[in-house]
């Protein structure tokens, strides 16, 4: 497999529920007021992002990452972002990350149809699907887990400065 085959930020992906377009500068503003709620990030290790200052930290890293905006395929509205990131060709492995869905649209469809959008798509060019989970954020732990994923690994990350735990989590290609 190489790399060029994987376009890590096609222009859409899409189905009856979703819909992933590139995230760009432009959609700060409007990105920003969907994550303004501190419920969303009251579980991540980075419990700030629901401010201005803590949402453009989370943003200026993203915007590196080949992020997607989230739209409810329905009424255009913002359901959040997500990003391919960490392709290894050796491991024929890529992360989906740095995820947030507003609340409106959690316990529903939607963050599994959004997620199954991008691993229908990294399947076509890698064998596994990795998932970086703070040791506390309880509810996306369960939502890997209900992916197929299985734990693979703790691992420490930096957040702000400080040492963060993190959960490895690997969902594998079907044969």
């Amino acid at each position: 497999m190489e790399i060029s085959n994987f376009n890590f930020q096609p222009d859409c992906l899409e189905n009856e529920i979703s819909k992933l377009i590139p995230l760009e500068e432009k959609h700060f503003d409007a990105l920003f007021e969907a994550a303004s709620d501190p419920l969303i990030w009251e579980q991540n290790p980075a419990k700030d992002r629901y401010t201005k200052e803590g949402f453009k930290t989370f943003f200026d890293i993203i915007i590196t990452k080949n992020p997607f905006l989230i739209l409810d395929k329905q009424t255009n509205e913002i359901m959040g972002t997500s990003s391919f990131y960490d392709y290894n060709p050796e491991r024929s492995s890529v992360g989906i990350g740095y995820t947030f869905i507003t609340r409106k649209y959690w316990g529903g469809p939607y963050n599994k149809s959004n997620k199954k959008l991008m691993m229908d798509y990294a399947f076509q060019h890698v064998n596994s699907v990795l998932f970086h989970v703070g040791a506390e954020n309880f509810r996306s732990q369960k939502a890997v887990l209900k992916l197929g994923a299985e734990k693979i690994n703790e691992l420490t990350f930096i957040v702000n400065g400080a040492e963060v735990p993190y959960f490895e989590y690997e969902l594998k290609k079907k044969e």
